[in-house]
């Protein structure tokens, strides 16, 4: 996920529980002993349901998506 969240209740930027649906593809690998490692994981789509932030619990029309890499207010990204 390269999204990125605001939330303008209380300006957190680093902290947010996201839902989301993907659906994706990979190799799974099998020991003999039946031990599972994942192995090239691509996800074909993923759908962000719900994302609420940890600080203050806001969610909905509160938090904003910022495109990667962009600053806020001025500042650096975190």
């Amino acid at each position: 996920m390269t999204t990125r969240f605001r939330c303008s209740a209380c300006g957190n930027r680093t902290r947010f529980d996201v839902v989301s649906a993907r659906r994706t593809r990979a190799f799974h690998h099998f020991s003999v002993g039946g031990e599972l490692t994942v192995e090239d994981e691509e996800v074909l789509d993923e759908t962000i349901e719900a994302v609420t932030c940890r600080w203050c619990g806001a969610s909905g029309e509160s938090i904003e998506d910022l495109a990667a890499g962009a600053s806020v207010d001025g500042l650096d990204p975190v």
